[in-house]
């Protein structure tokens, strides 16, 4: 199995396990939380199809990858990826990212810039500063953040059965757009990832992109639910499509957080022929 090297925790390397098919231009597909590469199965067969080489990887602490005890921040996780870029020597590809996956882009193309990068797609992502306050009125308290992050401390099992509920909105897709064993996987792959990582991950989720997007100088696809309940449409992709000069905005109508699986067709109708 592939895995390139990101860093150290005592005697243990830490490793990022990646996944490398197809043939033609590359993307680069970044996961959301608290899934692994292995949530972008219904995009990968639709790139591939459509002349791609694609390349998923699991972010630090999450399915294959390494577990350390730390690093769990966007500077590193933007690290992380320039290192997975850079052994594959990566150049003229695109990036897609959903959710955390978002952040990772607006923090790699803010810090490393865009010369290698041809397109973006930002899918249901966390940017652009999700912590309400004065100015972000539409953002989310800290006091949730807290919560979720006691909960996740106290019991990551029971609290991952209530998420699932949200993250793919069950009340309405259940037995329609999602099954019963689909569910079961995710809750298999989120409390399978690092308790450390999974819990440190929750204060990312409002870190400040509000000076990377504006750096971004290349076509950016963001694509959003419109009945997204862990990342609030307004608060998130309505923002990021303004803080983007060259961004195509494409809201999914009825769509919940998780629906690069309960509403495939519609997001690969939008970034296939984006990054096509």
């Amino acid at each position: 199995m592939p895995y390139i090297p990101v860093g150290k925790e005592n005697s243990a390397p830490v490793e990022l396990y990646y996944e490398d098919h197809g043939a033609g231009r590359p993307v680069v597909l970044i996961h959301g939380f608290p899934l692994n590469g292995r949530a972008w199965e219904r995009q990968e067969r639709a790139l591939i199809a459509a002349g791609h080489r694609v390349i998923s990887y699991d972010r630090r602490g999450f399915g294959k990858s390494g577990r350390p005890a730390a690093g769990y921040d966007y500077d590193t996780f933007a690290a992380d990826l320039d290192a997975l870029v850079t052994a594959l020597d990566l150049r003229d590809f695109d990036l897609a990212g959903h959710s955390m996956g978002g952040g990772e882009i607006a923090r790699y193309l803010g810090r490393y810039g865009t010369e290698r990068v041809r397109r973006a797609a930002i899918i249901s992502g966390v940017p652009p500063y999700l912590l309400k306050t004065d100015a972000t009125p539409q953002g989310v308290p800290q006091e949730v953040f807290d919560q979720i992050a006691a909960a996740l401390t106290a019991d990551r099992f029971a609290y991952f059965t209530e998420w699932n509920k949200n993250f793919f909105n069950l009340d309405q897709t259940l037995g329609s757009r999602i099954s019963a064993e689909v569910v079961t996987d995710a809750w298999n792959t989120a409390v399978s990832a690092s308790p450390a990582g999974t819990i440190a991950c929750v204060a990312t989720w409002h870190t400040d992109f509000r000076d990377d997007l504006p750096k971004i100088d290349i076509p950016v696809l963001v694509v959003h639910g419109t009945a997204d309940r862990i990342l609030p449409i307004e608060a998130t992709g309505a923002r990021t499509r303004e803080l983007i000069k060259k961004s195509e905005y494409a809201p999914i109508d009825g769509a919940g957080h998780g629906l690069c699986w309960t509403h495939a067709d519609e997001v690969n109708a939008h970034l296939v022929p984006f990054l096509s």
